[in-house]
């Protein structure tokens, strides 16, 4: 029954604005769904390459003091 019921609904849009509108429609929707997956993943990896180059700083600072008690001693 809902199977048939979306085929009507498709049926019903394809008729109304036309196939080729809404295949370009769909194409278009699929290529800003990409790009959105791209940017979001572009992000990702802005925020983890961050926390590396803190962390990197961190424990360079953590081992320039362990080096200092060292050379004091």
């Amino acid at each position: 029954m809902r199977l048939l019921a979306q085929s009507n609904a498709e049926k019903f849009v394809k008729k109304l604005l036309g196939e080729n509108e809404v295949e370009a429609v769909l194409q278009r929707l699929d290529r800003l769904t990409q790009e959105e997956a791209r940017t979001a993943a572009a992000q990702t990896l802005d925020v983890v390459y961050s926390l590396v180059q803190n962390m990197t700083a961190v424990i360079d600072g953590a081992r320039s003091q362990v080096d200092l008690l060292f050379t004091r001693c």
